[in-house]
């Protein structure tokens, strides 16, 4: 049992620093959302001309509606900005549009990790369904139906190495995004120090997420492994 409370233990300061990222992540929003790039740029024009150097004229960018909802879609080839980044002419912005074209450019070349968390998705989103209806019915009937705790424990490692497939396909696409603002001028200064520090808190929002997936993962593989 002492091995159990370590774990939820552990599982529960994760969850405590997940909180704190996400507030300090909505806090830096706030923060570099109110610094206007001196170049009055705003993020659909920044997204533009990021795809333009690149030579990607296949990628749509459109308005999506959402807070903190960006993204981009490999199957539509599409990039979705918010409101607040495809309008706004901010270091947020500024950051957030050049991330997601910097998927575009991993999709364009041909990135490995992309790839392969592009493959995965499919699986993912029936784990991820299995593990939510069945992992309370595992509990319950884990000694008269152990074979139901393995199905949610393989839903878990599938949706644990997601987790962790995509950490280098986002720290990738930062590192392309803050390079290209700074070759190209778009962002100087503190206004590129800004940007960094943005999605430096970001990308920790996704290591918080594969962590706590981790430690979920191995406390259920201890309760299968002991019950």
């Amino acid at each position: 049992m002492g091995e159990y409370y370590g774990y939820m233990i552990v599982a529960g300061i994760l969850s405590v620093i997940g909180y704190f990222i996400s507030n300090r992540l909505k806090a830096k929003f706030e923060k570099y959302s109110q610094v206007r790039l001196s170049n009055g740029m705003s993020g659909k024009e920044i997204a533009e001309a990021m795809l333009r150097h690149y030579n990607i004229s296949n990628v749509k960018i459109v308005e999506h509606q959402g807070f903190l909802s960006d993204h981009y879609n490999p199957a539509t080839k599409t990039v979705a900005l918010s409101p607040a980044i495809h309008n706004g002419r901010s270091v947020m912005a500024a950051a957030v549009a050049a991330h997601e074209c910097g998927h575009a450019i991993q999709h364009d070349q041909a990135y490995a990790w992309l790839q392969m968390r592009s493959k995965l998705v499919p699986v993912v989103n029936i784990a991820a369904q299995a593990q939510q209806f069945l992992l309370i019915i595992a509990f319950l009937t884990i000694g008269t139906m152990p074979q139901l705790m393995l199905v949610v424990i393989i839903a878990f490692a599938i949706t644990t190495l997601f987790s962790f497939v995509t950490l280098p396909v986002e720290f990738d696409a930062s590192n392309r995004a803050l390079a290209w603002l700074e070759s190209t001028g778009t962002t100087r200064g503190k206004e590129h120090e800004g940007a960094k520090d943005a999605l430096k808190w970001a990308a920790m929002t996704y290591v918080s997420a594969a962590l706590s997936s981790l430690v979920m993962l191995l406390y259920l593989i201890m309760r299968y492994s002991n019950r």
